[in-house]
């Protein structure tokens, strides 16, 4: 059995602690690999490389850092496939799902090529007689980021192509239960020049966590995954005196209005509710449908279910893949069997479509009649279950969105623009999506959630990224006038 290790001062290491942990292919079932799972020194040991290894890249001139991360950029889109090939084999999703987790990815390296212009700091002249005042951003030293198994690819790009670019050195956690793509990450890391310690890879579960967490030498931790653990994640990282950025989870409801259009709501309902079997923090799981809209809304959203091929993640016919684990679908499918009994109507049960295979599959689902207080309404679900809720009012409908304890993101579908603006301005959450179903910013803006969906004050990359990664340093400097100085300054006298 292939055992997944860990990358260290830009070496592949095997594990010393002796314990490990399965890898499966969720396509099939069966276990492809077993992942180290880093005891402490192992921890350790990756930050004593990544805080000797930083001191020397904090030195590294701008147009140095700016030109690795143009090669960097250039390899990742080179080793595309490559990429995406290992997130399917081991997270499950289709092809082109892993094809697109890679290209946002993308985005964010393409971002930090702008190092120079990110860092230029300000600079006040004069604000005395003979005093100047400037700001400049530096790194932090060793950062860290825990990565969900969800966006093997893409989150960790979301971390450690700014942390890096900023002149820091990155310890990356990945998910142990997908962990390969982070291997060929500080491969192409180390390819473009990086040097060795500045990207390092330890494998590991909750143990590694929270030893990271924990750290003296860790300065900074970036986390995307569930409330409850990101929740954890920041209390005990801060405690320890930490910068801390870390995002949980989301319930995010698409709201559709009368007069939209209610064909391209349901495909993009479909999209959004679906994709990658449901398993993104900002998949739409909830359908706040309003007034006269509900009926041919559920029923358009049905009969494009009934088209959804689900198969194995490498099967071009596929359009939705098995979920990442046995334990994680069999919790998926009970939420179906709570809805019934707590009085919602299954329209389609995903249930049947997964009879007789062996992987971990789970098909499409809808739930029609949901209510607060329903557990198919109340949970983080994280699987291909959509919910409808059916409310008689604009009013009722933001009242249910800004009610909700999560705050990740929200759609409205409407023709109205006045209606759209104003739900701009009412719903409160981090992300909103007017006709367009999932808002993930672009690599330049910043992405994060309010209330239980973000701990800490910091969204992730873009701007905030880079003010993330670095601290200001504020130098006030004065020098002798040459007019008035007894200094010989080698000028001639000023008059």
């Amino acid at each position: 059995m292939r055992t997944i290790g860990h990358v260290i001062g830009g070496s592949e290491v095997p594990s010393r602690s002796g314990r490990t942990g399965p890898v499966f292919d969720p396509a099939t079932g069966t276990q492809r690999a077993e992942v180290a799972l880093a005891d402490v020194a192992e921890v350790d040991a990756a930050v004593a490389v990544a805080e000797a290894a930083a001191a020397g890249w904090r030195s590294a001139s701008l147009s140095v850092r700016a030109a690795t991360m143009f090669r960097l950029r250039e390899l990742l889109d080179a080793n595309r496939h490559r990429l995406a090939a290992l997130v399917t084999a081991e997270h499950g999703k289709v092809l082109s799902d892993a094809a697109g987790e890679v290209a946002r990815g993308l985005e964010n390296v393409e971002f930090a090529c702008g190092i120079p212009h990110l860092l230029k700091g300000a600079h006040s002249a004069g604000v005395a007689s003979g005093l100047d005042v400037h700001t400049t951003p530096e790194p932090l030293g060793v950062v860290a980021g825990i990565t969900p198994f969800n966006f093997p690819v893409m989150v960790p790009l979301w971390m450690f192509a700014n942390a890096v670019a900023c002149g820091n050195a990155f310890v990356l956690k990945p998910s142990e239960k997908d962990p390969s793509a982070s291997l060929l990450l500080a491969e192409l890391v180390q390819s473009a020049g990086v040097p060795d310690g500045v990207f390092n890879v330890v494998q590991g579960d909750r143990l590694a966590v929270d030893r990271i967490l924990e750290h003296p030498a860790i300065a900074a931790v970036s986390f995307v995954g569930s409330t409850p653990v990101a929740r954890h994640v920041y209390e005990t990282a801060t405690r320890h005196g930490k910068r801390v950025q870390a995002l949980g989870g989301a319930k995010n409801h698409m709201v559709v209005l009368p007069d939209a259009d209610i064909e391209a709501a349901a495909d993009s309902a479909v999209s959004a509710a679906y994709g990658s079997a449901g398993e993104r923090c900002m998949a739409i799981s909830v359908i706040v449908a309003v007034g006269s809209a509900a009926d041919p809304l559920v029923s358009a959203i049905a009969a494009r279910i009934s088209s959804i091929v689900v198969g194995p993640g490498d099967d071009p016919a596929s359009q939705m893949g098995p979920l990442v684990t046995a334990e994680h679908r069999d919790r998926v499918r009970s939420y179906l069997g709570g809805a019934e009994a707590e009085g919602a109507r299954l329209v389609v049960d995903g249930r049947r479509a997964a009879e007789g295979n062996p992987g971990f599959f789970l098909g499409c689902s809808l739930v029609d009649g949901v209510r607060p207080g329903m557990a198919v309404y109340d949970d983080e679900i994280f699987g291909p279950v959509l919910s409808v809720v059916r409310v008689a009012r604009y009013e009722d409908a933001i009242g249910l969105v800004n009610a909700n304890p999560y705050g990740n993101g929200a759609a409205l579908f409407t023709r109205d623009g006045g209606a759209a603006r104003r739900f701009e301005r009412d719903v409160r959450v981090g992300m909103v999506g007017i006709n367009v179903a999932i808002p993930v910013p672009v690599g330049f803006h910043s992405f994060g959630g309010w209330k239980a969906s973000l701990f800490g004050d910091s969204a992730m990359y873009g701007p905030e990224g880079v003010r993330f990664y670095t601290r200001p340093k504020v130098v006030t400097s004065r020098w002798p006038d040459p007019a008035t100085s007894a200094i010989d300054l080698g000028f001639p006298p000023t008059r």
